[in-house]
This record gives structure tokens, sequence and C-alpha cells, in this order.
């Protein structure tokens, strides 16, 4: 493992390095998308796309990719969260491209374009344009501007027009789309959709990933001619049969919460809902701070509710009136939150832990009706 990072590296550092100049290009050169299928690691679990210019008239075989971005940029992960991080794109050797994928097991597959002489001259001078200008940052955005449509954007400038538009998925919405890239990774899936707000549930209407990238390429046409055909293996990965984890599920999860109510400790119930409630303050913070328009808006506020933070402050001062009202409030909020999520893919993910606020909040509540009784005694 340590040998195969050390690899990834060394290439990434000669990738960022090299210098592509704009010259004549032959009559056969080839100009062509490259669609890299997923992989294990959370960074890779969209795929990845690129552009591969090759002339063997001059010995050259380069790939664009517009999926690069600086670590030792000053307040990163502020500026991730943000949605100002400035991605860029950069050019190397196909060759070592080709080895930073066969050394993360993942296939990669390739559709030449059917472009003029003209139009491939145009995209490999835009291209090298924007490695030695300002042009090659650009914000990226999850949904609206990534490594894919950044590669899109480019190959219809090059014709000239908008002719490849996505043609997959039409009536899915976004968050459905990427469901089940994460079939394998429960927690990671429940994390997004903690994050994701309501943008997501909107039609996925933009061509955002690579592999809707590589079937609307299919069937794209410039002046009534498909612009590419099928798309044909340069690396077939043998990737290891990814099982389900032993922890990495929703059975832990639900494990963990049903010890959590049967523990009957009001001291980790109101832990609990600390802990929810604190994420939803980062929620609505992170809806209002970020520039990512996916984060806003969230409804899952409604279940990671701040209010819950009251009632830890309520029973601690003993207020018991206020106690009830809140935890009642919380009681709707929760239903209503149940009643959202009916018609999305995430239901049955969230499932669990809206049974187990609806227990810990029933507790508290004839905690406090118990309390209201006694003293009217």
């Amino acid at each position: 493992m340590f040998k195969n990072c050390l690899l990834l590296v060394l290439l990434f550092l000669l990738g960022v390095t090299q210098r592509v100049d704009s010259q004549a290009l032959g009559e056969h050169a080839t100009v062509s998308i490259l669609t890299c299928q997923e992989g294990n690691e959370l960074y890779s679990l969209y795929g990845h796309t690129a552009i591969r210019i090759k002339d063997a008239a001059n010995a050259l075989d380069v790939v664009y990719n517009y999926g690069t971005f600086d670590f030792n940029t000053e307040h990163f992960y502020l500026k991730f969260v943000k949605g100002d991080l400035r991605y860029f794109v950069t050019a190397y050797a196909y060759n070592d491209f080709y080895m930073e994928y066969t050394v993360e097991n993942r296939s990669i597959y390739e559709q030449e374009l059917r472009l003029t002489v003209a139009q491939k001259q145009l995209l490999f001078e835009t291209l090298n344009e924007s490695l030695q200008s300002d042009a090659k940052y650009y914000t990226y955005k999850f949904i609206d501007r990534n490594c894919t449509n950044m590669v899109v954007d480019k190959v219809n400038m090059a014709l000239g027009e908008t002719c490849i538009v996505k043609t997959t998925e039409q009536d899915l919405s976004y968050r459905q789309i990427l469901f089940p890239y994460l079939k394998n990774h429960f927690y990671e899936n429940l994390g997004i959709n903690i994050l994701f707000g309501s943008k997501t549930d909107r039609k996925g209407e933009k061509l955002f990933l690579p592999n809707q990238f590589m079937e609307s390429l299919k069937v794209a046409k410039y002046h009534g001619k498909l612009i590419s055909g099928e798309p044909k293996i340069l690396l077939k990965a043998t990737p290891k049969a990814v099982e389900g984890s032993l922890w990495n599920n929703i059975y832990t999860l639900c494990l963990l919460l049903l010890l959590l109510v049967v523990a009957r400790k009001a001291w980790l119930y109101l832990l609990y809902f600390s802990v929810l409630g604190l994420l939803g303050i980062l929620m609505t913070l992170a809806g209002f701070y970020s520039l990512h328009e996916e984060l806003a808006n969230n409804y899952n506020v409604l279940l990671f509710n701040p209010l819950l933070l009251l009632v830890l402050i309520f029973y601690w001062t003993k207020n018991v009136v206020w106690l009830k009202k809140t935890v009642q409030l919380c009681i709707v909020l929760d239903l209503i939150y149940f009643i959202v999520l009916l018609n999305k893919p995430n239901l049955v993910m969230f499932i669990p832990l809206i049974i187990c606020t609806l227990l810990l909040l029933f507790y508290f509540l004839r905690m406090a009706n118990k309390r209201l009784l006694t003293s009217v005694k």
C-alpha cells in the first residue's frame, strides 16, 4: 500500500509540472474522452472524466485532467466547505495516467470523438492556453462544475454548439442518481444524505457524472452524425468483490440505537439529543455560509433539530412546562420529517434514527407529565 501511494504521489508531481506547447496537430491526431470507473475510496466513488489527445506525428499523447486541487491551499478545508476552493486543469503523459489507474485497479474506457481537423486544433489550443493562464482554474461545485461537465463544456465549445446533453436517468432526482454509488458504504451514504438539502431532490437535468457522460456521448450528434461510437476498454480492472462490511451497514446503527434505548439512562438520551442538536446547528450554519447549493435548505434539521438542545436545558433547570412543550414540538417535527422522506431513496436508512428519537422524546414527555401531575397534587 505504501509503494502504491508513493507511486501515485510521484505521478501527480510529474503531471502537474508538465508543459504542453500548442502546435499544429497532424492529420491523423485523435481526441478522445476517457471515463474512469468508480473506486472503493470516498474520493473515487463517482468515477472520473478526462480528455486525451494523441498525435503520433508529433510524438504526443497527453491527458488533460480537470480534477486537480492543491492541498497546500491556505485555509483549504474552510474553502472546500464554503465552495470557493479552486480546482484546475493539469496535463500529463497518457502512460502516467494509465499507470495511476492500474495502481488503483480501476477500469478506463475511451470514446474517440469524430471531430474535424479544425475542431481538434481548436480544442487542443484552448486546453493549452488554459494551462498557461488563470483560465486553468475553476471553482468546484459538486453538481454544477466538476471534472465531467468542465470537459463537456470544452467539447461543446469545440463543436460550436451544445451537442452533448444528458440523455440518461431523465426522471430521477440527483439524490436518486447518487444513491446507488454508495451501496456498500452505508455511513458515507448516511453522512452525504444528512448534508445534502433540497436541491438534490430536484430532477437531475445536469450532466455531471462520468458514466452519464459516457452514455450520453454514445447518442450525441453533430449535424445529424454521431460524435462518438461505443466506448472501448483501455484498462479492464479486476477489482475485488466488495462485500458487506461487518460494521459499515444499517444493522450496526440499529444495534447502537437499540442499546441506547434499552439503557434507560436520561443522561445518555440527553447526550444523543446534544449530538443531533449540534449537528443541526452546524448544518444550518453551513447552509448559510457555503456556496454549495446542495447544502442549502436542508430539511434534515427537522430530525437533527437544534431545539433538542432546549430539552437538555429545560431538563436540567427543571422547567417542566417548557420541557413538555419543547418535546411535543420536536415530536411533531419528527413526524413531519418522516412524511417529507416518504418519496426519498434515503427513507430506510433514516427510519432507525427517526424511531429512536421519537422513543426518547416520548420518554421525556412521560417524565414531564409525571412531574406536572406531582406538582398539581
